[in-house]
């Protein structure tokens, strides 16, 4: 049957739409993967602004300051392992490092943030990838899995503390911060002691 010239161009046009959205799909379901080569860990991640972060929580096990939450192994696949901040310094593999406060910012600043921070397991290429690990504070106790999670980052404040991102469940809503100096004396504080979650950029 035919349509004629005009019915052929506009199907054209959405032939070749049609066929540049499923490009485009492909070329983010097929987006770089991490493979940590300690272990073996494979990582999806999320690109934004030109930084390419990792969408799940790190599960790699030091061979110091880092911990399963309650101490449970269990719980690596879903939540990832816990640090304390100089080992979340040391932690990243190689080629990828601990992102700064001011990353955190622009990644938190990049899109309206219940788009950009989704509260799920299960990462997809526009999403972050929130893994709520709860954290471990400085005398030892774990607290708040599967209501917050807590992110170092490289940015320090003095020698006892460092900054942190809080994404947290408040009334059924995600808040998400940078902590601040002023923050060091609140109820969580900013201890380097503290063991939280991280993710990891790639190194320019």
């Amino acid at each position: 049957m035919d349509f004629g010239p005009y019915e052929n161009s506009r199907f054209m046009k959405r032939f070749v739409s049609a066929a540049l959205l499923i490009m485009i799909a492909f070329s983010l379901s097929a987006q770089l993967k991490l493979k940590d080569q300690r272990d073996g860990n494979i990582y999806k991640t999320y690109k934004v602004q030109g930084v390419i972060w990792m969408a799940e929580n790190l599960r790699y096990k030091a061979p110091q300051g880092s911990n399963y939450f309650d101490k449970d192994p269990t719980n690596l696949r879903s939540y990832g392992m816990l640090y304390d901040w100089k080992t979340a310094m040391q932690v990243c593999p190689a080629g990828w490092r601990l992102p700064t406060g001011d990353e955190f910012q622009s990644l938190i600043n990049s899109k309206d943030q219940e788009e950009s921070w989704k509260s799920d397991k299960s990462a997809t290429p526009d999403s972050f990838g929130i893994q709520l690990g709860g954290m471990q504070d400085y005398e030892g106790t774990f607290t708040e899995m599967e209501e917050s999670a807590y992110f170092w980052t490289s940015t320090e404040y003095n020698k006892e503390n460092a900054q942190y991102v809080s994404y947290l469940i408040i009334t059924e809503n995600p808040v998400v911060d940078v902590s601040r100096a002023e923050d060091i004396d609140d109820v969580h504080g900013t201890e380097k002691s503290n063991k939280y979650s991280v993710r990891c950029i790639k190194a320019r």
